[in-house]
């Protein structure tokens, strides 16, 4: 217990003072062995008559601090931080945490195991450092206006609407045993690369154009969390090398890119399915491997391409993808335990994984916390991976 606090009770229940100034309130959580504090945040924008209770099995909350720290703020930072470290010593009681607000908060299973590997990564230079990110609802939201947001692979719309629904019958057959707990991985590979190359079929045999693809973005319900872009400007003038990894398609994550952020990025590669167009803007093929949910890792890098204009590639240098492999920090991001399988094929020194968890939490916080070393829940903002790059490229150890 802090000294001088006065002792409170060991549950606690959060809500959210919406609507007022004074809505911040800060609490420290202990996760395992873990102290995170969170702060609530005003949620500015919440739907109506909607209220999220969520058990957040293994967290707790204990003593609430007399002082609370000073956040640092940056030019590149949300005008309001939502969340920071802190790292006061106070004891395990309780077992579990109530929330009645839907608000963003961090959760760190281990913060002595974090500030080692942070520790390591800043002695050794951003110039080791790399970032290797999914893409689907890592770094696009998981929500928008309270409905499910698109995905990359999902937001697609041929011209002949035929094609549509026969992607979309694919995928009610094969999404169940994607996820199913009785297939051997071996089977359930070969299920994905079957998937996969009728879907591919389905948009060269629909004749797919480029011009489809850049209307059904434009159409489309997907949008980057707050602090992506200024997330990637930090890196791109740090050059720090950005792998995107997905198992949608390449040209279309580019169209998200150029609609959305409205430029690219010579620091950023695309690990994913790449198409090949024909002069008059028609898909004829696929280039390379089929990349898929259950084989998206570093195995990949050879079809990493720097992000292009259409129907041709960028001038200008970018890393090769030898001297990707020579950066053996990483800084990890990614929405499911299975895209920490993305470094599998680097040999790297320290890896920082970053996990959002986006739903499911009371069911799968306990995994995250375990499988990530900083979880992100409720759809957060970026701005918490922003502060913590910043901190791995500050010199030296404090």
């Amino acid at each position: 217990m802090i000294h001088g606090a006065k002792k409170r009770p060991s549950k606690l229940r959060i809500r959210g003072m919406l609507g007022t100034s004074s809505s911040n309130v800060t609490k420290p959580v202990n996760f395992d062995a873990g102290i995170v504090f969170v702060m609530l945040k005003e949620i500015r924008e919440q739907k109506k008559h909607t209220q999220m209770s969520n058990r957040l099995q293994g967290s707790i909350i204990t003593n609430i601090p007399r002082t609370f720290p000073t956040v640092r703020k940056h030019s590149f930072f949300a005008p309001t931080p939502r969340v920071w470290f802190n790292s006061f010593p106070i004891g395990m009681e309780g077992n579990d945490i109530s929330i009645s607000t839907v608000a963003s908060e961090m959760v760190v299973g281990d913060r002595e195991l974090l500030d080692k590997k942070i520790a390591a990564i800043r002695s050794t230079g951003h110039q080791k450092l790399q970032v290797i990110a999914d893409f689907d609802r890592t770094l696009t939201r998981y929500s928008i206006n309270g409905q499910l947001g698109s995905s990359s692979h999902g937001l697609l719309r041929q011209e002949n609407p035929e094609f549509d629904v026969k992607r979309r019958q694919l995928y009610e057959y094969y999404h169940p045993l994607e996820f199913s707990p009785t297939i051997p991985i071996e089977e359930k590979t070969r299920l994905m690369e079957e998937w996969w190359g009728k879907t591919h079929a389905l948009l060269i045999e629909g004749g797919l154009t480029y011009d489809a693809i850049r209307q059904s973005v434009a159409n489309a319900s997907i949008a980057f969390r707050e602090g992506v872009a200024e997330l990637f400007e930090f890196l791109e003038e740090r050059d720090i090398p950005v792998l995107i990894f997905s198992a949608g398609l390449a040209d279309i994550i580019e169209e998200v890119l150029r609609q959305k952020l409205h430029r690219s990025f010579k620091n950023v590669k695309i690990v994913s399915n790449r198409m090949v167009f024909d002069s008059d803007g028609h898909l004829v093929s696929f280039k390379g491997k089929t990349i898929h949910s259950l084989n998206k890792n570093e195995h990949a890098l050879d079809m990493a391409a720097p992000l292009h204009d259409r129907l041709g590639d960028i001038d200008g240098s970018t890393d090769d993808n030898a001297s990707v492999k020579r950066r053996t920090n990483v800084l990890l991001l990614g929405d499911h335990v299975g895209d920490l399988g993305m470094s599998d094929g680097l040999n790297y020194e320290t890896r920082i994984s970053v996990g959002f968890l986006n739903d499911h939490i009371e069911k799968s916080l306990s995994s995250y916390s375990k499988a990530f070393d900083v979880v992100y829940l409720n759809d957060a903002p970026m701005w918490g991976v922003v502060k913590l790059v910043s901190q791995l490229c500050s010199a030296g150890v404090d």
